[in-house]
């Protein structure tokens, strides 16, 4: 009876969702870490990222989170208006390995698909929150995270400040999407004027992880770059944080502590 009963086990562990964990940092110690959206009914958008997307929901000490391979996305609450069209940070995006069924997923969430071509989707999630699909068959995972892109008056000076920072890589002739950190690739669109901070809209600010913090914020404000919230150990969820603001108004918080949970 053992045999079987083993068997059985290996089968469910095989079955189970692949849950990938945040990617390793780069030579500047930086990968892609966490979205943060503040929303009116953080209850409501739960529901779309797990039951429709497969978020596993964790927690860091008093913190809850939804984890997707490549990625945290993190919720809180708050009265905001205005959604991520209009901001530095217009939207982020998702490789799906079948997006036909992730758009139908997404449709029978009550998720509107304002874009709908064969290689991606555009969904607004409720307050305002754009998010992006796109088509990704050799996939080993259902989702993964893809990029952010960036709306900016002068994309070349925000490329070369997260170059400068967050060691970012260039794209290359080959590959487009070179740009950024691993986990999280980088998209730069030019606009005739500069955009909205992200700060006090729902899609609030951008995370990433950095192995090292508070040498990499020592790094930061010997360089004259100033912080939005300073680096400070947060024993109630396991993790240190600090925050600072992009040159465009791309609010960022710094996290160590995410990987591997």
């Amino acid at each position: 009876m053992r045999l079987p009963i083993l068997l059985l086990a290996v089968l469910l562990i095989s079955a189970a969702p692949v849950r990938a964990q945040l990617p390793a940092p780069n030579a500047a110690g930086v990968s892609a870490g966490h979205m943060h959206l503040m929303v009116r009914d953080p209850a409501v958008h739960k529901k779309v990222w797990v039951d429709a997307l497969g978020a596993q929901v964790v927690t860091s000490g008093t913190l809850e989170m939804l984890k997707l391979p490549g990625i945290f996305v993190i919720l809180g609450r708050a009265d905001r208006a205005d959604g991520s069209e209009g901001s530095t940070v217009d939207h982020f995006a998702f490789r799906a390995k079948d997006l036909p069924a992730t758009k139908a997923k997404l449709v029978a969430a009550g998720v509107p698909i304002v874009r709908d071509d064969p290689a991606e989707i555009v969904a607004m999630f409720p307050d305002k929150v754009k998010v992006e699909f796109y088509a990704a068959p050799t996939l080993a995972v259902p989702l993964e995270h893809f990029h952010v892109h960036f709306y900016a008056a002068d994309p070349d000076a925000l490329r070369a400040w997260y170059v400068k920072y967050f060691g970012a890589a260039m794209p290359t002739p080959t590959d487009a999407n070179a740009a950024g950190v691993p986990g999280m690739a980088f998209s730069f669109r030019k606009t005739d004027a500069p955009q909205a901070p992200t700060k006090g809209r729902s899609f609030d600010h951008i995370g990433f992880e950095v192995k090292g913090l508070e040498e990499f914020c020592k790094k930061l404000a010997a360089d004259g770059i100033a912080f939005d919230s300073p680096f400070r150990d947060v024993p109630g969820i396991g993790l240190k944080i600090a925050f600072i603001i992009d040159p465009a108004g791309t609010r960022i918080e710094l996290t160590e502590g995410l990987a591997g949970k």
